[in-house]
């Protein structure tokens, strides 16, 4: 695991850009794994400005999303879909059939989610993960649990996340109870992660997860035992590690 602290959110944004740019450039086809959240605005603005000014091509991208509502269709603006189509995938000369999100609307939760890892794995799975983290230490919808979940699932949302989450919606009352959310197993055998976090408000949950035991009950603690994983801090979130 190699940390790397810089001095704020704008300075890790350009640099997990950056890092998602190299990716797509060096490698020609590539599969991304894209997150949702605050965190990562930044760098989708940073990729929108690479390919408007720098030619960043992202015609022979495929992208899965980590995660999605239960029971908002693609086009409520609260569903991670809107959300990615709004920050990134409709700025970009992305083939819009080629970006994944699981679907909030299925049916049966659990086919959707079968469906969603044989889609991962017949693309040979994620060449790039993008991670960010709650405030609970959650990656993705994985809450903190006994156990790591490693297929694709439909989780229940603790309070601590609704509540963190309400601020999109008119009240928590109004924030999704379930989710559709990559599995432990689907991201640690991504080849290369990117765990990026920000604020004074992460930095104790920060350290237990970097520096602490690997543990369910913090999940991104699991990120100790990936082979190729990348640390982006600002200094605030930074700041109680050892």
């Amino acid at each position: 695991m190699r940390i790397i602290v810089v001095k704020n959110y704008e300075e890790l944004s350009k640099r997990a850009a950056d890092m998602m740019a190299s990716q797509i450039r060096v490698e020609g086809h590539t599969v991304l794994g894209l997150a949702t959240g605050s965190t990562p605005v930044g760098a989708y603005k940073e990729l929108i400005r690479q390919y408007e000014e720098e030619g960043l091509d992202f015609s022979n991208v495929d992208t899965f999303n980590l995660d999605e509502y239960y029971g908002l269709a693609p086009d409520h603006p609260q569903s991670y879909r809107y959300f990615m189509n709004e920050n990134l995938l409709s700025h970009v000369n992305l083939d819009m059939n080629r970006t994944h999100v699981p679907n909030g609307l299925a049916k049966d939760p659990l086919l959707e989610c079968a469906h969603y890892d044989q889609m991962i794995e017949d693309m040979g799975g994620i060449d790039f993960q993008l991670l960010g983290m709650g405030n609970n230490g959650h990656i993705g919808f994985n809450e903190p649990n006994d156990y790591f979940i490693a297929a694709t699932n439909l989780v229940n949302l603790t309070e601590n996340t609704i509540n963190a989450n309400a601020r999109f919606f008119n009240s928590a009352d109004e924030v999704p109870k379930q989710a559709l959310t990559m599995g432990f197993g689907v991201i640690m055998r991504a080849n290369k992660v990117l765990f990026v976090v920000s604020g004074k408000n992460k930095a104790k949950v920060v350290a237990e997860a970097l520096q602490g035991n690997v543990t369910p009950k913090i999940p991104a603690s699991i990120l100790q035992l990936h082979k190729d994983v990348i640390v982006i801090l600002d200094e605030d979130a930074a700041s109680e590690l050892k």
